[in-house]
């Protein structure tokens, strides 16, 4: 069982940053990958970053250039710093990490970008 809690989300105006953290409890030895999705109101949850154990990432085409994803291994923590943010980012932010290629995901933050 890997239990996972999140900080970091709040209010901001367009163009402003926030930066996201995930601390990663329990069973971290086996974590691989790691990663941040989003929800916003009556959209399906998508992938925004995702980082490997030897630091390979990947990004949604929205945020490339404005999100940057990082982890440490020796803190079982992965960030994600939001730049240049866009009302369009307005989302409930999940942490999510993968044990033995099984899912967990955090609570959530809630993340709103005003215009």
């Amino acid at each position: 069982q890997v239990q996972l809690v999140e900080s970091g989300g709040g209010l901001v105006q367009a163009g402003g940053s926030l930066r996201l953290s995930c601390a990663a409890s329990g069973s971290t030895l086996r974590i691989s990958d790691m990663g941040w999705y989003r929800q916003a109101p009556g959209k399906q949850r998508d992938l925004v970053a995702r980082i490997t154990r030897t630091g390979d990432t990947n990004y949604a085409d929205s945020v490339k250039g404005r999100f940057t994803i990082s982890r440490d291994n020796a803190k079982n923590t992965v960030y994600l710093q939001m730049n240049s943010l866009k009302p369009e980012d307005t989302a409930v932010y999940y942490c999510s990490v993968r044990v033995a290629n099984i899912p967990y995901w955090g609570q959530g933050t809630q993340v709103t970008v005003s215009s």
